[in-house]
């Protein structure tokens, strides 16, 4: 028994050591352990970190908004908590809860679209810029002869006609080509009294009597200024002086190039000085009266150039020069006629052809946009301004001249906006939709404000005051007194 006893008594520490050795161990296993977790580990960082910050932000943008419930998108005012059909037969269009306070720094009237519906219904958009902008007018005209450069040829006596030297109209005459010779008795008798007036002047020159020499002079130069008045020229009377004698029929002559575009005179007719023997055309300068439309006259200024075209001439370019601008406008075409002055010096352009013409006007540089972005209701115009997050502003502007594709931009919009220039019709059904919607959410908020009214006594007002007495005269009928037991009576019913 003593030597169990020493056995069990060696045995005993041994354990104790082995059982420490081994709890240490695990000790020692444990910290190793905790160490590799907390270094591989990523642990959460602090507030403070930027980065952390932006992955919470763009999960709270990427967060969607809550959907309240649906409405016909034909009559806001049919609200429904699940999606469906509409009784139109379109699908119910949901509306969304505001995220938070997004839209209060922005102008009333702002909406927001999602970028996958904006994708579906085709949002396209253009910029607000200044640029230079010109514009060209392109207008329908007709040649014409230049009305400055038409001349009437007359006779200032009355004689007959004795030859026709031009005979025919359209023909082209020079300055100084005989057209008619006249016998006039008249004439005649004033040629005479010249030959009288110059021989009684050559003779009474050196006459000793005191002024009539000087008379004598004055009397043939007063008869030669009586022929120059009937448009006998100085060449005319010359030969007349030098011949000594009348000459029976006197020639007249045209006083201009240009073509016959008219003649009233035969041989052997009587003319008279009221009466029209020829009219001659000059041709070199010619008009072209092109009509431009109603909305195209203020950009076309006096003076501006003008390049013409004509189909019998093609590939072929005139330059001629704005000069007239007419007062009326042809209530029928909505048109205002402009003359435009053509150089014509080898005649290829005849009166009455077709004319194309193009008319270049220059606005300088302009705040502009783009045409398809400008909706238009007759009364007042529209764009919808894109900001930032897939929000919408409706904004009205003040539009001036459309140059091409594009308006010019007179108030409402600055350079480097961005505007709606595809689905604007979508778009604005959704704004107008939106503002039906929220119309009705206003409505119904004044509502629970106005049940809040109970009793005669309204929210904040103290309880127990008095209601203010009714004008009406039915307030002066006596109420039926209350019966026993009414109430619960009223309850039960």
């Amino acid at each position: 028994m003593s030597l169990d006893k020493n056995s069990a008594h060696i045995v005993a520490p041994a354990k104790k050591r082995m059982s420490f050795f081994a709890a240490l161990l695990f000790f020692a296993l444990g910290i190793l352990s905790a160490f590799g977790y907390m270094h591989w580990k990523p642990w959460p960082k602090e507030s403070g970190d930027k980065s952390s910050a932006k992955v919470e932000n763009v999960a709270e943008t990427k967060k969607e908004p809550k959907i309240l419930y649906y409405v016909d998108p034909m009559n806001p005012s049919n609200k429904s908590d699940k999606p469906g059909k509409a009784p139109c037969g379109m699908d119910l269009v949901p509306v969304y809860e505001d995220s938070g306070n997004s839209t209060e720094s922005m102008p009333p009237g702002t909406f927001r679209i999602s970028g996958e519906k904006q994708q579906l219904i085709g949002v396209q958009f253009g910029e607000v810029s200044e640029m230079p902008l010109s514009k060209t007018i392109r207008a329908a005209g007709r040649a014409t002869y230049d009305e400055t450069r038409i001349h009437h040829v007359h006779t200032r006596f009355e004689g007959y006609v004795e030859k026709i030297f031009v005979d025919f109209t359209g023909k082209l005459v020079k300055k100084g080509q005989p057209l008619i010779s006249v016998y006039s008795p008249e004439l005649v008798a004033t040629q005479q009294e010249l030959l009288v007036a110059k021989k009684s002047a050559e003779i009474l020159r050196t006459s000793q009597f005191e002024g009539i020499g000087s008379q004598s002079a004055s009397l043939y130069n007063s008869t030669r200024e009586r022929l120059r008045l009937w448009d006998i020229s100085d060449q005319q009377i010359k030969e007349i002086e030098r011949r000594g004698s009348p000459i029976r029929s006197l020639t007249i002559s045209s006083h201009t190039d240009g073509f016959v575009l008219a003649r009233n005179v035969f041989a052997g007719h009587m003319v008279k000085p009221d009466m029209e023997l020829y009219t001659i055309a000059d041709l070199s300068d010619i008009w072209i009266i092109a009509e431009v439309y109603e909305y195209e006259i203020g950009a076309i200024k006096m003076g501006q150039s003008a390049l013409v075209t004509f189909p019998s001439f093609p590939g072929k370019v005139f330059s001629g020069t704005v000069r007239y601008i007419l007062p009326e406008l042809d209530p029928k075409t909505r048109t205002v006629k402009i003359r435009i002055e053509l150089p014509n010096k080898d005649l290829t352009i005849k009166p009455d052809m077709y004319a194309n013409v193009e008319l270049k006007a220059d606005y300088g540089k302009k705040l502009s946009i783009p045409r398809e972005a400008v909706l238009d209701s007759g009364s007042s115009k529209t764009v919808f301004v894109a900001r930032e997050g897939g929000y919408f502003e409706p904004r009205k502007i003040s539009v001036g001249a459309r140059v091409d594709e594009r308006y010019v931009v007179l108030d409402g919009l600055t350079t480097g906006e961005k505007v709606v220039t595809s689905a604007n019709f979508m778009i604005d059904s959704e704004s107008q939709l939106k503002s039906a919607t929220g119309s009705m959410a206003a409505g119904e908020h004044a509502g629970h404000q106005m049940g809040g009214v109970t009793g005669g006594t309204q929210e904040g007002e103290p309880i127990g005051k008095q209601a203010p007495a009714s004008t009406d005269h039915s307030s002066h009928i006596p109420a039926p007194a209350p019966t026993p037991g009414g109430e619960h009576a009223g309850h039960g019913r």
